[in-house]
């Protein structure tokens, strides 16, 4: 019996490759401890895009995507600051803040962010519309070894985990790319029509690790 228990420990504790169309990631309460860790292949960004769906009652802060380096905690970030009433994207530590979002609770958003290096502008689209674009880091790409966290904002490499920042509420729809998607392709995202899943991240064969309590559910709140 105790050997059982053991298997079935082990492997739920196991990264997965699945493809998760229709289904979330269920947070059911605040702690420091519960988080989805996604894995890739890819160690080398010179530029990315991120999309996301969210649903959350959460009127404090919280963390949306954290990406950390070993030499930088908050390499890719998207937090959402409660005080400011703002999103922020953190490329390397530095923070680009984005404003007069209608920001609802208990409703689903969905969030597209580029970055690119070259450049150094971060650009987020929030729900369909595009926001400005702003500066946050340039120059030299960023690289590996990446830890990806939803649920949680790092603050280290794969901690420093502060419940009072941690995510409630459902994810879905992950994706990341390795190049900045054109408005074309981040309005099909955002609409739900065909698009070119992530080559860095992709919902569709996602690869992952749960840690405490963290469901898939599927993603249907509504009757039809």
């Amino acid at each position: 019996m105790t050997i059982f228990l053991l298997v079935v420990m082990l492997a739920s504790c196991a990264a997965l490759r699945k493809d998760l169309s229709g289904k979330m990631f269920t947070f059911p309460q605040q702690t420091s401890t519960a988080y989805v860790k996604l894995t890739t292949s890819i160690q080398n960004l010179s530029a990315l895009t991120v999309c996301h769906r969210s649903f959350t009652d959460l009127k404090r802060d919280h963390a949306l995507f954290s990406l950390a380096t070993s030499t930088s905690s908050n390499a890719f970030l998207i937090f959402w600051d409660s005080t400011h009433n703002e999103m922020e994207v953190h490329v390397r530590d530095r923070a680009a803040e984005f404003s007069g979002l209608d920001y609802k609770l208990n409703m689903w958003h969905s969030i597209c962010t580029t970055w690119d290096s070259a450049s150094g502008l971060v650009q987020l689209w929030f729900n369909g519309q595009p926001l400005v674009r702003k500066f946050s880091s340039s120059g030299s790409s960023t690289q590996g070894p990446f830890m990806i966290i939803l649920g949680q904002e790092q603050d280290s490499h794969g901690g420093g985990f502060d419940h009072k920042q941690s995510f409630v509420g459902m994810i879905s729809d992950v994706h990341m790319w390795d190049y900045t998607l054109s408005a074309c392709e981040i309005h099909n995202y955002m609409d739900d029509l065909n698009f070119t899943p992530g080559n860095v991240l992709n919902w569709r064969a996602l690869e992952y690790q749960i840690f405490e309590r963290v469901l898939v559910e599927k993603e249907e709140l509504t009757c039809h």
